[in-house]
């Protein structure tokens, strides 16, 4: 069975990296143009998980701080800590692949045009790939994103392509789209549908979606949380789950 544990496992952490929030918008893994606010900072204290016939994976917990560091531009890091337990094998756990990126916001929203940004992703080998908490390999995103808001309503989306160096990997794209609403001045629901190509020679085109909300507590304190599966490619389940902390001048 250990002979087996090294490709079990990087498929596992491969198809969990392919799907998880943890490289999107939180809650969801469609992502919008907007920065954070100049001076603010955010910070994500977040769980994560996907199974797949009967393959489980995930960061428990990862953290995410984003900072804005000018206006109209963001950056960004997550440091997880991941779990990979393919069937049959005990579950790993360690440092996964740390990420960091930069979002800039190039078209400002207005009556007639959507809000435009940029958000470029490198995730960096940290984890242990032999193990199944990492890929082995220098990962990029290059993606584009649009946003546009019309009442209570506020809707996002657009893809990239993931460039996935690696024996067997091939690049691929990632194409999104979100709703959502503001029910209350506290909580938002929304829902996505995204779709990945094949990321793995003899791989499948997935569709994916996912259920969430943002649910606020004052100004600093928040809750974010989503849920779904596949609509086809796979029999695919993963979540979100985190909490949010806001900081910045109020000026």
């Amino acid at each position: 069975m250990k002979g087996k544990w090294p490709c079990r496992a990087a498929l596992v952490v491969g198809l969990f990296r392919l799907s998880t929030p943890a490289n999107a918008g939180p809650p969801y893994v469609t992502d919008d143009p907007q920065p954070v606010s100049w001076r603010h900072w955010e910070f994500y204290v977040s769980l994560t998980g996907q199974s797949e016939a009967g393959s489980r994976s995930g960061d428990a917990p990862h953290f995410e701080a984003n900072f804005g560091a000018a206006p109209g531009l963001q950056l960004h890091l997550i440091v997880p800590f991941s779990y990979a337990r393919p069937p049959g094998e005990p579950t790993a756990y360690g440092p996964g692949d740390i990420e960091f990126g930069a979002k800039y916001r190039f078209v400002e929203e207005s009556e007639g045009l959507p809000q435009i940004g940029a958000f470029p992703i490198v995730e960096l080998p940290s984890g242990d790939a032999s193990r199944g908490l990492g890929t082995g390999e220098v990962r990029v995103f290059l993606p584009v994103w649009l946003q546009k808001s019309f009442g209570k309503w506020t809707t996002y989306g657009g893809g990239g392509y993931w460039i996935n160096p690696g024996a067997g990997n091939r690049n691929w794209w990632l194409a999104g789209w979100q709703a959502q609403v503001q029910v209350t001045s506290s909580f938002a629901p929304g829902a996505e549908v995204y779709y990945e190509s094949p990321a793995e020679a003899g791989g499948h085109p997935k569709v994916l979606y996912n259920i969430g909300f943002v649910l606020d507590f004052g100004e600093h304190h928040h809750l974010l949380a989503s849920a779904g599966g596949a609509f086809t490619g796979c029999n695919c389940r993963q979540a979100y789950f985190a909490y949010l902390l806001t900081l910045g001048p109020k000026s």
